[in-house]
C-alpha cells in the first residue's frame, strides 16, 4: 500500500481520530526512551560521584592498609582519585571514537541499546567493590560509564533529529540536553546523605546507573528505527515508511519521504566517511570547522567549573555546611529549567540568536563573577552577587550552548558524514573536558580571583564566531543547509573583489 492510499483509508475510517491522537504520542515516548538511558546518564554519572568521595578516599586508605600493611600518603590518595575521575573522561572519548562504527553497523537505535551492556557492567563492578576490597573495580567502572556516555551523547542526538519532522527537528533533538541536565539533578538528589550518599550506601550510589538502563532496554525496543537510516543507509523503502508512520501518524508522509528519496539520490554511490576524510574534503570546510569550534567551545566556556566554585561561595554568603549540598542542587536544576526552555523557543528563536546570547551573556557574568570574587572579603554582600553569578552564568549557558551544539552536527553534515562528524565532535567533548579538569586547579592557583578570563576569551571569540560565519538553519531540509554550506565553501573571489560560487566560476573567466 502507498502512503498516500494508507492515509485516505487511515482518515476516512470511523476509529481513525483516537488512532491519529495515538500516534501522535510515538514520537514522545521514543524520545523518553532513547533519553533515559541516553545522554541521561551522562549528567548522573558525573554527578553521583561526588557524594562519596571522601568515603571512597578512605575505603582506598583501608584497603591499602590491609593488603600492604601501611596506609597510603595523603599525595597518593589524591593521585588515585584522580585516576578514578579521570577514567570517566578517558572512557568517554573512547565512546565518541567507537560510536561512529556503531551507528552506521547497528543503526542508531541497536547501538543505543548495545551501549546498555557498558553500565551494566560498569554497575556490576562498583556496587560489588567493597566487598571484593579493590578499589581498582571503581576505577575500571568509572571508564565503563564513560564509554557508555561517550557513546550516547554522540548517538541520540543523531538518532532523535532523524526521526524528528523538520519543524521540531531542533526541540527534539535538544531533549538530549534536558535529558542530562535531568541526569545531573536526579545524580544530586540520590546523592544526598539522607538517600545513597552515606558512608555504609555509596555502592549502591555508584551502582544506581544500571536502572536507567533496564528501563530502555525495555522501552527502547518498542519504538521504530530512525526512517532516514533505513532509507538511506539501509536502503529499505518499506522499513522507513513504516518508521515513518508510527511517528508520524497525524500527517501526509509523501512530502517528507519525497526530501529523503532526493537526500539519498545526492549520495547515491558514497559510503559512510571517516573522520580524517571530513578533514580532507573542501566541500565540507566550514561545518567541520563550525563544529570542531562549538564543540570545544562547550567544555572550554567554564561552565562546569563554577560547579568547582559553587560550594566556596555559598559557604562564604553564609549558607549553612550542611545545607549547601542542598542549595547546589538548584544550580543544576538551573541548566534543567534552562535547556527545557530552550526546547520550546529553538524552532522559533533559531539556532544563531540563541548561541549568540548564550555567550554574550556568560562573557558578560565572567567579568561580574571576577570581580565579585576579587571584592569578597572586602563588601559584605558581594559572596551573594558571586553566587548570583553562578546562577546567572549556568542559565545562560542552558539557554543556548547546552543544547543546540548538540543539534548542529545533525543538521550540517549529510547522512554519509553524519556518524563521522559525531565522532570528532564526541571526542572533542571529551578531551576538552579532560583538559579543563586537570587545567583549572593551576589556572585558579596562578590567577587567583581572575581565574575566568581564559574563559571570557573563549566566549568572546565564539560569540564573534557565530555572529560571522554560522548560517541558521531553523526550518531548513538537509539538502537547503548542505547547499548553503556548499555556496559558502566553494565561494572564492574575483580581481574585482566579487565572491562568485562555483557555476559561476566555471563560466566566468577573470
Amino acid at each position: 500500500m502507498s502512503v498516500e492510499s494508507f492515509y485516505s483509508v487511515q482518515r476516512s475510517h470511523p476509529l481513525s481520530a483516537p488512532f491519529l491522537q495515538l500516534q501522535n504520542k510515538i514520537l514522545i515516548l521514543t524520545i523518553c526512551a532513547a533519553g533515559i538511558g541516553g545522554t541521561f546518564q551522562y549528567g548522573y554519572n558525573i554527578s553521583i560521584i561526588n557524594a562519596p568521595a571522601s568515603y571512597i578516599q578512605m575505603f582506598m586508605n583501608t584497603t591499602w592498609l590491609e593488603r600492604m600493611g601501611v596506609p597510603l600518603e595523603s599525595n597518593v590518595i589524591l593521585l588515585l582519585w584522580s585516576f578514578t575521575v579521570s577514567a570517566y573522561p578517558l572512557g568517554g572519548l573512547t565512546g565518541a571514537v567507537v560510536a561512529g562504527p556503531m551507528a552506521i553497523m547497528l543503526g542508531r537505535k541497536m547501538s543505543l541499546l548495545v551501549n546498555n551492556v557498558f553500565v551494566i557492567v560498569a554497575a556490576t563492578l562498583s556496587g560489588f567493590s567493597r566487598m571484593a576490597k579493590s578499589f581498582e573495580m571503581i576505577m575500571l567502572s568509572r571508564f565503563f560509564t564513560g564509554v557508555n556516555a561517550g557513546v550516547s551523547m554522540n548517538i541520540q542526538p543523531m538518532y532523535l533529529a532523524e526521526s524528528a519532522p523538520k519543524k521540531l527537528r531542533g526541540a527534539v533533538a535538544l531533549t538530549s540536553a534536558s535529558f542530562t541536565a535531568l541526569g545531573l539533578v536526579l545524580g544530586q538528589v540520590v546523592g544526598l546523605r539522607e538517600l545513597l550518599g552515606g558512608e555504609e550506601s555509596w555502592p549502591f550510589l555508584l551502582a544506581s546507573n544500571v536502572v536507567p538502563a533496564l528501563i530502555q532496554l525495555t522501552a527502547l525496543p518498542w519504538f521504530p528505527e530512525s526512517p532516514r537510516y533505513l532509507l538511506i543507509d539501509r536502503g529499505d523503502k518499506e522499513s522507513c515508511i513504516s518508521a515513518l508512520q508510527k511517528l508520524r501518524g497525524t500527517s501526509d508522509l509523501s512530502a517528507e519521504l519525497e526530501e529523503m528519496l532526493a537526500e539519498q539520490a545526492a549520495v547515491k554511490g558514497q559510503r559512510a566517511k571517516n573522520p580524517w576524510e571530513l578533514f580532507q574534503n573542501p566541500a565540507l570546510r566550514w561545518q567541520l570547522v563550525s563544529i570542531v569550534v562549538l564543540s570545544s567551545a562547550m567544555q572550554l566556556c567554564g561552565n562546569d567549573s563554577m560547579y568547582f566554585y559553587a560550594a566556596y561561595v555559598f559557604q562564604e554568603a553564609g549558607i549553612p555546611e550542611d545545607t549547601i549540598p542542598y542549595v547546589v542542587i538548584g544550580t543544576g536544576s538551573c541548566e534543567l529549567i534552562t535547556s527545557v526552555t530552550c526546547n520550546v523557543i529553538i524552532d522559533y528563536a533559531g539556532r544563531r540568536p540563541l548561541l549568540l546570547g548564550g555567550y554574550i551573556f556568560m562573557a558578560g557574568w565572567a567579568i561580574v563573577f571576577m570581580v565579585a570574587l576579587s571584592q569578597q572579603t572586602q563588601i559584605s554582600w558581594m559572596p551573594y552577587l558571586s553566587m548570583a553569578c553562578i546562577f546567572a552564568y549556568i542559565l545562560s549557558f542552558g539557554i543556548g550552548p547546552a543544547g543546540v551544539t548538540g543539534v548542529l552536527p545533525t543538521e550540517v553534515f549529510d547522512q554519509m558524514s553524519r556518524p563521522a562528524a559525531y565522532m570528532i565532535c564526541g571526542s572533542l567533548l571529551w578531551f576538552n573536558l579532560f583538559l579543563v579538569g586537570t587545567a583549572f586547579p593551576f589556572i585558579v592557583k596562578s590567577l587567583a580571583h581572575f581565574c575566568y578570563i581564559p574563559f571570557l576569551v573563549v566566549c568572546v571569540c565564539t560569540a564573534l564566531y557565530v555572529w560571522f560565519f554560522l548560517p541558521e538553519t531553523k526550518g531548513k531540509s538537509f539538502l537547503e543547509i548542505s547547499e548553503e554550506f556548499r555556496k559558502r565553501n566553494f565561494k572564492t573571489k574575483t580581481r574585482a573583489g566579487f565572491y562568485k560560487g562555483p557555476e559561476e566560476i566555471k563560466t566566468t573567466t577573470l
